[in-house]
């Protein structure tokens, strides 16, 4: 794959983003914001579809909070630590819960997810609070909607206005991506604090 060549970006950028959103449920360092931006961007260009970038990249990252949010709702993530990679993750989301905050408000599975491992700290923290099945799964998909549709945007708009080659705009639509959830998450820091509730799974969070 010619990763400078826009028309092969564009005729595969669906598939790409399906495992690429889902696995950053999981794994925040995964770009997913980015390959959704630069779908945005190919978009602008007339190589991709930005409704069904961001439809895609909404169902997939649906679906990857939910399996997070069983895992810890079904006290199952003891599991994890069976082995080195299963360890590594819980660790993971010891420190997103920590920087992201452990409010599992409908409002934050719905808003956190949009600074740097938001997704994964709320989703863990929802299961850890044992919020329904059913209010988490409607958030999560309000929340991923809202993300998929405005990261697709930012590409799509910097994509319009920069006339740059694709891979530059979608730098510049990451760097803003970054920008913006970097203020968001001072915010949500400040206003929640850093404890993690996986530290007391006994307590119950506001909702």
């Amino acid at each position: 794959m010619d990763l400078g060549n826009a028309d092969t970006w564009g005729a595969a950028i669906y598939f790409w983003i399906v495992p690429t959103v889902f696995g950053d449920a999981i794994f925040p360092p995964i770009p997913s914001e980015m390959l959704v931006i630069t779908g945005g961007v190919l978009s602008a260009e007339g190589r991709a579809n930005l409704f069904l970038v961001g439809l895609v990249a909404a169902v997939a990252s649906w679906l990857g909070d939910l399996v997070v949010f069983q895992l810890f709702k079904r006290r199952l993530s003891h599991v994890l630590d069976r082995w080195k990679w299963g360890r590594a993750f819980h660790a993971g989301v010891h420190s997103a819960i920590a920087h992201a905050g452990r409010s599992s408000t409908y409002g934050a599975i719905i808003g956190v997810r949009f600074i740097p491992g938001g997704r994964l700290a709320t989703s863990a923290a929802a299961g850890i609070a044992d919020v329904s099945t059913r209010a988490f799964s409607l958030c999560a998909a309000l929340g991923g909607f809202l993300w998929a549709f405005w990261s697709a945007a930012l590409g799509y708009f910097t994509g319009s206005a920069t006339q740059l080659p694709f891979w530059a705009s979608s730098l510049i639509g990451v760097g803003v991506g970054l920008l913006i959830g970097a203020v968001i998450g001072v915010i949500v820091t400040r206003r929640r604090g850093n404890r993690s509730a996986i530290d007391d799974p006994a307590e119950e969070l506001d909702i």
